[in-house]
């Protein structure tokens, strides 16, 4: 009987933990949220740095499509093209 009581007990303390931290979660979540919706906001309103987003982004697919463009990318993918797509390991 006695293992029984500290069995439920040890339930109900736990349960109660769970509860607390639940409503904690519900309550401070949205906040964050909206604050972090907020700050995102903030950035995009601001010209300079939609600018540098913008400028980065091109940097960025430049990157890319020269990367794509080289030999031996061009020659790797006729390779893996004509292998039947598969790469050897």
């Amino acid at each position: 009987m006695e293992a029984v009581r500290k069995a439920l007990a040890v339930v109900a303390v736990l349960g109660v933990g769970a509860g607390v931290g639940s409503i904690l979660f519900v309550l401070v979540t949205p906040g964050e949220q909206q604050r972090q919706s907020m700050l995102k906001e903030m950035l995009e309103q601001d010209p300079q740095r939609r600018d540098e987003a913008i400028r980065t982004k091109e940097l960025m697919m430049a990157t890319l499509r020269e990367a794509a463009a080289t030999q031996e990318n061009v020659a790797w993918r006729k390779n893996w093209t004509v292998s039947g797509g598969g790469r050897s390991a």
